[in-house]
C-alpha cells in the first residue's frame, strides 16, 4: 500500500515497528541501513507528524482466563447518536466505539473479565440506551486474524 508523503526508508521503519514496537532503533538500522542517531531522528520525525501516533501492548483477552470479548452493533435514532457514544465512552469494559455506514451506525467492541462482567455492561449500560432502535451482540469464540493500524 503506498502512503503519499512516506518514503521508502521511513516505510521500512514502520513496517519493522508494526511487527515489534520495542525494536531498538540500533537493530532498526542495520536492516535498514541507517545510523542508530539517523533512525531515531526519521522516527522522531514520524511522530512528530503524527504517523506514528502510540506505542502500546496489546492484550489477547482470549488467553486470559474467563474474559469475553464481544462487538454490539447499535442502532439509534440520529438524535440519540450524541448522547449515547458520550454514554459508551465512559465505559471502561467498551474498547472501541465505530460510527460505520449501513443500517447499524456503531460498531462496539468491549472487553469484560467474566461473563457476569459482560452480563452487567449490556444490563446496566447497553440496554438502557436512549433511542436505540436495534442491537446485535456477538461474543468472539477465537481471533483468527487480527491486524491493528495500517499495512505498508
Amino acid at each position: 500500500m503506498f502512503l503519499e508523503g512516506l518514503d521508502a526508508l521511513d516505510q521500512q521503519i514502520v513496517h519493522l515497528l508494526i511487527k515489534n514496537a520495542r525494536m531498538s532503533y540500533s537493530d532498526i538500522g542495520q536492516q535498514v541501513g541507517l545510523s542508530r542517531v539517523a533512525v531515531k531522528m526519521r522516527v522522531q520525525a514520524l511522530e512528530k507528524r503524527g504517523v506514528i501516533e502510540e506505542y502500546t501492548t496489546i492484550i489477547n483477552p482470549q488467553k486470559i482466563s474467563g474474559a469475553v470479548s464481544c462487538y454490539f452493533e447499535i442502532e439509534t435514532a440520529p438524535q440519540s447518536l450524541p448522547e449515547v457514544t458520550e454514554i459508551l465512552g465512559r465505559c471502561d469494559t467498551i474498547t472501541q466505539i465505530y460510527r460505520v455506514t449501513g443500517k447499524n451506525k456503531l460498531h462496539v467492541h468491549a472487553v469484560a473479565a467474566s461473563a457476569e462482567e459482560m452480563e452487567a455492561l449490556i444490563r446496566d449500560v447497553i440496554d438502557p440506551l436512549p433511542g436505540v432502535e436495534d442491537i446485535s451482540c456477538n461474543i468472539i469464540l477465537s481471533r483468527i486474524k487480527d491486524i491493528k493500524g495500517l499495512r505498508l
